[in-house]
């Protein structure tokens, strides 16, 4: 079978904002209005849904979010939904979505990462929708560093693009910005320096397969579910395989080592023909570094093992299509992910 993907994003059509996860304390609304500003400086309509309290760790109660999400995702006049922000239980609403009826219908970009990443996999596996692991809306008015794109220039793409994205050489190195003090703030602190890293040996690398994966300690617990079921993806849509990309958020080397091997365990690497790894501020331990949890629990896979790429908690941020067919080359002199929506 083949991916679906939504139809590019034009002016004047809607984007829906709403949050599965975790909503807006009012602190930070003028950094959600800043976002929105983003948006329609684009010559985009933007709805904002009423599932955003931020009082306290979601946003509504699960049937309301996951009712909210399911009309702006169905409804023909939006074009793509974008979370403020992740959070920590979209995983209640899986069981509360109408997976057939979005089988059904047209395709619509979901956009996020972090805990978005719960809800945009399972999309992405059981419909063959097209997803857009990207910057939240909290972090579109950002500028995008060379070499990156923003999530409204990739789903402003028609079918069968192809577009690459290099990593710029700088990222941010630790914290964030203050959006309660400065909620305009459109300048990234790339402090730090560094590129892509071979975790598995040393050789340039230049690999194929359909891109599918997130953020490690959500999807940690839908490996092996009908909801993470990336060889059963693979099988329908990818059989040549996959280049699985995952990231930590917060969690130390050793639960991540555990989430890792669980997941292995459970066939989520099964398909891989490569494992993109996103820099990350997690903590090591004592006797274990990120580096080495990877490697502990994906080394035997004997597949090349990519580190320090933008696709997680760290800025900036490189969007991934889920489903969408990747290409990684990574050699002394070039990193490069190239995507083809096809």
């Amino acid at each position: 079978m083949n991916v679906r993907f939504p139809r590019p994003l034009r002016p004047g059509d809607r984007v829906g904002v709403t949050s599965p996860s975790s909503g807006v304390p009012e602190a930070l609304r003028a950094r959600l209005a800043a976002g929105v500003k983003t948006v329609e400086a684009r010559g985009y309509e933007v709805e904002l849904g009423r599932c955003m309290d931020g009082t306290g760790h979601v946003s509504a109660p699960a049937a309301e979010r996951a009712a909210e999400l399911m009309r702006m995702l169905t409804d023909p006049e939006i074009r793509a939904v974008v979370p403020p922000w992740g959070g920590e239980l979209g995983i209640d609403l899986l069981p509360l979505l109408d997976w057939e009826r979005l089988r059904a219908a047209e395709p619509t970009w979901l956009v996020g990462f972090s805990d978005l990443s719960t809800l945009m996999t399972p999309l992405t596996v059981l419909t063959g929708w097209a997803t857009l692991h990207g910057n939240n809306l909290m972090d579109t008015p950002y500028r995008t560093p060379e070499g990156l794109l923003s999530w409204l220039d990739v789903a402003a793409l028609e079918p069968g693009s192809r577009f690459g994205q290099r990593p710029p050489g700088r990222h941010r190195s630790s914290g964030w910005d203050d959006y309660a003090a400065f909620p305009e703030v459109s300048e990234l602190l790339l402090d730090g320096t560094g590129g892509w890293r071979r975790l598995d040996g040393t050789g340039a690398v230049d690999v194929t397969g359909r891109l599918l994966g997130g953020c490690t300690e959500m999807l940690c617990n839908i490996a092996g579910s009908r909801y993470g079921d990336l060889a059963g993806f693979a099988r329908e849509y990818a059989p040549d395989g996959l280049i699985v990309y995952v990231e930590a958020c917060e969690d130390d080397a050793f639960a991540i080592c555990r989430n890792l091997h669980g997941m292995r365990l459970a066939g989520f690497f099964e398909a891989a023909n490569a494992v993109l790894v996103g820099r990350t501020s997690a903590p090591d331990r004592p006797s274990m570094s990120q580096d080495e949890a990877v490697l502990d629990a994906l080394g035997g896979l004997g597949v090349p093992l990519i580190a320090d790429v933008e696709c997680g908690h760290v800025p900036p941020y490189l969007p991934i299509v889920n489903g969408a067919l990747g290409r990684v080359v990574h050699t002394a002199d070039r990193s490069e992910l190239v995507q083809t929506l096809v």
